[in-house]
């Protein structure tokens, strides 16, 4: 792929039926190799807490460390479209305070478009920072940053009730102005009933097949995630054991005087000819 993706792509992609592809990336080599891959769309997600920074939730990840790493992945991805998230409450107290940061995202880390998590509570301001000039990509279902009001990370939408909350959410998300809707953790049948209700594409993580796009956390899809592993990730490499097979391989080698052998070092130095 040789055109930049836009907003404009992603709702061509959904009128023709092209999935979108998606993925998340934190740093400038792996943002890179998914770029040159052809990705659509790469999330410099505050999942960066937990599969980078070791924290155990998104909660603790700030505007700094997002614009850090943002700025990170825009400086490698030339193609895709690149959008950041806004962590947690730096959106919430005031539009003024969402204008001042999702604006941050966009001149200093070169992001294309910012995440919020959230629906009909947050649509006025999605519509302010969408009247401002920024594309915004919205986030319903299981959001992590809500992780204690939701009582942990819980498929939702399950009964009439917080499935038709959904519906409204997506709604009134589209009507604000969204360029894109995530659906994490969502029934299947009230995934599909919610893309096929909206002019915009979904791009969907545990949400199945019939959104517009997928996405998943690259660390989770690699193997590189520590401990639980979510029952929507398909795991394509295991990346954790080829780096300890490495790792292990190194020290060996040092510490049995195999490395570095000649074929890695310089030549003798020659003597000065009297």
């Amino acid at each position: 792929m040789n055109d930049k993706v836009t907003v404009s792509t992603l709702k061509k992609f959904k009128k023709d039926g092209i999935k979108i592809t998606a993925l998340t990336a934190y740093d400038y080599p792996t943002a890179k190799i998914l770029d040159e891959t052809g990705i659509h769309f790469i999330l410099v997600g505050d999942s960066l807490g937990m599969a980078v920074l070791g924290y155990e939730s998104t909660i603790p990840v700030t505007m700094d460390d997002m614009v850090h790493h943002t700025k990170a992945v825009a400086k490698a991805a030339k193609n895709a479209f690149i959008v950041a998230d806004m962590p947690f409450m730096t959106y919430n107290i005031s539009k003024e305070d969402a204008l001042k940061n999702a604006a941050r995202l966009l001149a200093e880390g070169g992001a294309q478009a910012v995440k919020l998590e959230g629906g009909v509570e947050i649509a006025e301001t999605v519509k302010a920072i969408v009247n401002a000039g920024i594309p915004v990509v919205g986030h319903i279902g299981l959001t992590p940053q809500s992780v204690n009001k939701l009582g942990g990370y819980k498929v939702q939408g399950k009964d009439d009730k917080t499935a038709s909350k959904l519906k409204s959410d997506a709604k009134s998300l589209e009507d604000a102005g969204i360029c894109a809707l995530v659906l994490e953790c969502v029934p299947i049948d009230l995934a599909r009933e919610i893309t096929e209700s909206l002019s915009i594409p979904t791009i969907g993580i545990g949400a199945g097949p019939y959104c517009d796009g997928q996405i998943l956390v690259l660390h989770d899809m690699l193997g590189l995630t520590q401990g639980h592993k979510p029952k929507f990730v398909k795991q394509y490499a295991n990346i954790d054991k080829i780096i300890r097979e490495s790792v292990n391989n190194y020290i060996s080698d040092v510490q049995n005087s195999l490395f570095p052998t000649e074929e890695y070092s310089f030549a003798s130095r020659k003597s000065d000819v009297k």
